[in-house]
């Protein structure tokens, strides 16, 4: 695909679309021309048929993403008005981390702050190492925080715990995030990205349209009752029933041999 950035990467292997930051020098920080890459990517990788699950990473080893580019905040984010524009161009690639219908994980090395968090937030599965650190430090800034991103944050650590990170803005280590449930799992650095692999071929080789509604149910159940889709999941339900990969499964297992989903 043709991106009009260096420092956002993507690439296919195996089945596993990987995303990778690439503004090391910032410690992967994400100024606007990154937020328009990942939008770009993020929707290649959803209409490409080879791709079962994505995965994010920071290049350089150092950071995830350590929030935005704050070198463009005067030009860009300077008043109320400047970050509506701002949100209108970065729009692209939050619409995308959140309209993706495929598997996201967050390989997270290092400073995973700001927006950084946010960025892994909207991702289903964060794998993480020992020296990584997390933070929203928007009260250090004096910049207001949108509302989207606390009902995400709310919904993975609870109201009380959101609130300790907004109201102090201090740094959790991966023992506390991990106990809070911000991430997943934490792996030594030499071994995450084969644990972060192998993982993503553990989703790969299970049943697409399967795990498709398994996404899309659970984020419905964190929307607020009133706007949830339980229509939209139950047709998804339907199609699981309906699907080859159903009648494959069932000669799989009565066969004891691994099955070969198609998503279909």
């Amino acid at each position: 695909m043709e991106l009009s950035t260096t420092k956002m990467i993507a690439e296919i292997r195996d089945g596993i679309g990987w995303v990778t930051f690439n503004n090391p020098r910032r410690r992967n920080a994400i100024s606007l021309e990154m937020w328009q890459g990942l939008g770009i990517i993020l929707e290649a990788f959803q209409h490409d048929e080879t791709v079962r699950v994505v995965v994010m990473k920071g290049a350089g080893g150092k950071a995830f993403v350590s929030g935005a580019d704050i070198s463009e905040f005067d030009a860009h984010r300077g008043n109320a008005e400047q970050k509506l524009e701002y949100a209108k161009v970065a729009a692209h690639g939050n619409r995308w981390l959140n309209k993706l219908d495929k598997p996201l994980i967050a390989m997270i090395q290092g400073y995973c702050i700001g927006g950084g968090l946010a960025t892994a937030l909207s991702a289903d599965i964060r794998f993480a190492t020992p020296d990584s650190t997390f933070a929203i430090p928007a009260a250090r800034l004096g910049l207001g925080y949108e509302y989207a991103g606390l009902s995400v944050l709310s919904s993975i650590v609870g109201p009380s715990r959101a609130k300790d990170i907004m109201m102090s803005a201090r740094f959790l280590d991966s023992k506390e995030a991990l106990q809070m449930g911000l991430i997943n799992f934490v792996v030594e650095s030499h071994e995450l990205e084969a644990a972060v692999t192998a993982y993503a071929q553990r989703i790969s080789a299970n049943a697409p349209l399967t795990v498709k509604a398994a996404k899309v149910a659970i984020n419905e159940v964190v929307k607020d009752e009133s706007s949830r889709d339980l229509d939209k999941i139950s047709q998804m339900i339907d199609a699981c029933f309906n699907s080859e990969d159903y009648v494959e499964g069932r000669k799989a297992f009565m066969a004891k041999r691994p099955p070969e989903f198609k998503g279909r």
